[in-house]
């Protein structure tokens, strides 16, 4: 095998086609860094990406098509086209249109890494309010592919620069999150980011740090009782099976005083405990990670940002991120089948 074949393969979907995610995918395979280390796979559209090049004035952006199922080429940027349909693109614009084409950028890597075509996947930002309806009912890309691959449970992990943050409950109204946090539910979340600390990101022996739901993780019980009667007991139960779990900590003054650089990953309870003081700290080069899952995606930190779309303002930081962070989970779970 040679150096080129050793490469992984990463598929990366569009996302919204009038969204910021065809320029960023542009941009960040543009530079040729990637190369080296990937052969990409893009799913989508020929013609889409076209219509940006010449929009961004970046001619010199090359690409083959891809012509037979496999067929790629590890020293260029590979399309595969997904639709024959002319789709028609206004940058900045939400549109069912566009949103049926992420769709199908999106089923068609799904089919691809099912059969190993390819060995993991980059999604790109989709607009969650066009794309909603009968072929996809979800909430987002996490809920979707935990469903696609039959996995039990996934966890959303958000990565950038060496901070990690799982969430027990993702995309749920937050009056819900109470009656969702359970023992159960917690613990799972738990051990799956542990796994994905090990299994993912090789680190032998994980700490992770717990918050609380409420305000000063409850003050024992004077501002609610979840830290005492659900989410201590499992912190306790989990250290004495030896596992390297602490808290729970109240949210705001854990980032603030900078404790979250003693833990190599922290469970946070709801979407924005966890992803206020994420993107705070690490937006442009945060990567989102859905960890439980039997591939690998990885997702920007960001959504179709139609309000620049179109416009060549978008930073690809956050995408090439993402590509990174799947080519080093492939080959660290390529470590871990090697030595077991």
């Amino acid at each position: 095998m040679n150096k080129h074949q050793e490469k992984p393969k990463i598929g990366i979907t569009l996302g919204d086609l009038n969204g910021i995610g065809p320029e960023v995918i542009i941009k960040a395979l543009a530079d040729n860094r990637i190369l080296q280390m990937v052969t990409p796979v893009v799913y989508g559209s020929s013609r889409v990406l076209s219509f940006y090049r010449k929009q961004m004035n970046l001619e010199e952006f090359n690409y083959s098509q891809v012509k037979s199922p496999g067929q790629f080429f590890p020293k260029t940027i590979n399309v595969v086209n997904c639709w024959d349909d002319v789709i028609e693109i206004n940058p900045g614009k939400p549109s069912v249109e566009t949103a049926k084409g992420a769709l199908m950028s999106l089923q068609k890597a799904v089919e691809e890494v099912k059969t190993g075509l390819i060995d993991a996947f980059v999604t790109g930002p989709i607009d969650k309010n066009t794309i909603h309806g009968e072929a996809f009912p979800f909430t987002g890309h996490t809920e979707y592919l935990t469903q696609e691959f039959k996995a039990t449970e996934s966890l959303m992990l958000m990565t950038g620069q060496d901070l990690r943050v799982g969430l027990v409950t993702e995309h749920v109204p937050l009056k819900e999150v109470p009656a969702l946090i359970s023992k159960e539910r917690v613990e799972l979340k738990i051990r799956l980011l542990e796994l994905s600390l090990k299994n993912d990101f090789n680190i032998s022996k994980p700490r992770i740090a717990v918050l609380g739901l409420n305000p000063h993780a409850g003050d024992e019980g004077l501002i609610g009782d979840e830290e005492v009667n659900i989410i201590k007991p499992v912190i306790t139960d989990l250290k004495n099976k030896g596992k390297l779990i602490f808290g729970p900590f109240p949210a705001d003054g854990f980032f603030a005083a900078a404790q979250h650089k003693k833990y190599d990953g922290i469970i946070a309870m709801y979407h924005d405990q966890g992803l206020i003081p994420f993107k705070a700290l690490a937006f442009e080069t945060g990567v989102n990670f859905t960890a439980g899952l039997p591939v690998i995606r990885t997702s920007p930190d960001h959504g179709t940002a139609y309000n620049i779309a179109g416009k060549n303002l978008a930073d690809e930081s956050s995408m090439r991120q993402a590509i990174y962070l799947a080519a080093d989970i492939v080959k660290h779970r390529m470590m871990q089948l090697a030595e077991n």
